[in-house]
This record gives structure tokens, sequence and C-alpha cells, in this order.
């Protein structure tokens, strides 16, 4: 899309910033190195982290639009910047957990690596502020975060994502044990898949050793985060 010009910065996270385009539906998402755990308190960087999460996503979003889930990718322009549709995003943090791990495991006191006797869906509020409170569909709605129709197709498509993601992973030697997703809307209301699938949002561990291949490895300070990263791509996309 060689008549697609990058305007100015609209937004900076911790993760990426995004920049406006002269198509009001488009922008263009540039990935940054930045690393941040327990909503931004410990910062740092990963080498590397934007490519590898840019690519990522890229190519696990073609395969899960295959799959038939709707997302908001248009064309990856290079190695850290992605042209996507503009959304508002949904101001829900949307959680499948196949394993207890992490947070889940300290609240209900369940052991990490215990298999669960069915996948999970969570939603947290989507607020820096507030530390992402855990909430429920009644809260969705109460508080006018999403509409009825919005949380069943979210929930549609998270499950559907997970499906695709356990058996894709599993053919590359990694059990998915938790990840977390967002979704938009488009101009016309269309609720679609977000943000990103990459290390720093999904819990990876090697289906034989176990050994944790995601963003655990920063949080944790367990050490070698950039060859984990380098790992995760090279399983991926065969490099």
């Amino acid at each position: 899309m060689a008549n697609v010009v990058k305007g100015e910065q609209l937004y900076e996270g911790k993760a990426k910033k995004v920049y406006a385009t002269n198509d009001p539906d488009l922008v263009i998402v540039d990935y940054k190195d930045d690393a941040t755990a327990f909503n931004g308190e410990k910062k740092g960087t990963i080498v590397g982290k934007g490519v590898i999460n840019n690519r990522m996503t890229n190519f696990m979003f073609k395969k899960l639009e295959e799959a038939g889930v709707p997302t908001h990718l248009v064309e990856e322009l290079s190695e850290r910047e992605t042209l996507v549709k503009k959304v508002s995003i949904v101001p829900l943090e949307v959680i499948i957990r196949n394993v207890a791990a992490g947070s889940f495991s300290k609240r209900m006191g369940v052991p990490e690596g215990k298999e669960l006797l069915t996948p999970i869906l969570e939603f947290s509020y989507k607020n820096d502020d507030l530390g992402d409170p855990f909430i429920n569909d009644y809260y969705a709605l109460a508080l006018g975060l999403a509409t009825k129709e919005e949380i069943d197709t979210i929930a549609k498509y998270a499950f559907a994502v997970n499906d695709f993601m356990v058996k894709f992973f599993k053919g590359v030697g990694v059990d998915l044990i938790d990840f977390k997703i967002e979704f938009g809307r488009t101009s016309d209301g269309t609720i679609i898949l977000a943000d990103e699938i990459s290390p720093d949002t999904c819990r990876f561990w090697d289906s034989k050793t176990h050994e944790k291949l995601d963003k655990d490895r920063f949080r944790r300070d367990m050490g070698g985060v950039e060859d984990a990263y380098q790992e995760m791509m090279k399983r991926v996309l065969g490099e």
C-alpha cells in the first residue's frame, strides 16, 4: 500500500507507538524494545523484542484470519512497523487460561503447572491507575464497557483463538499456558482482534522441559530473556 503516508504520533504505550496515516481508518503501529511488568512498576529493555513481537503477531493474525477470527492486520511495513485498521479498544483485557500459572495460581491457591479441566475466560478492566482489576460480564455491562452482544462476540472469538493456538503451538513443541488479548471496534462498530500475540502477552512453556519462553523470564529475573524470545520466533516462523 504505497500510497499510505505516516503522520503524527497519536499514542505511546508501554510496548508500542501508534501513528496516524493519510487514511482515517488506518494507523501504523511501531513496536518498541521497552519491557514493563507489574503495571509498569518494573521497567527494562529486551533487545530485539519489537521486531520479534511485530513479526510474530502478524504471522499469528494471518493464521487466525484464515481460521475465521477477524483481526486489525492490514500489512507488515517493516520489521517493526505494521499498518492496521484503526479501532477503539474495548477496555477489557481478555485472558484465557489452560494451565494454572501466575496471578491465577496465587489467587486460587493452585500450584503452577496444574492443567485446568476446561479453559477459563477472564476479564480485567483495562485501567492502569486501578491495576487492571478483575471483573465479570455484569461489571462490563453495568459500567458500559461493552454490550451483551459485544461480550458474546469477544468470548466466541477468544475461545476460537485458544482452540487454534493450542494446536498450533503444540505443533512447534510449546504448551500455551495462558494469554491476554484485546479487541477493538472499527468505525462501523465491528468487533475485531487487535493488539498483539507474542511472548509479551502469552505464557509459553517448552512441551518437554517446561522451560519458560516468555516475559516471565523478565518478570521473575530468570535471565535468558532475549534467547527465549528468539527461540519462540525460530519455532513459530521457522527461522
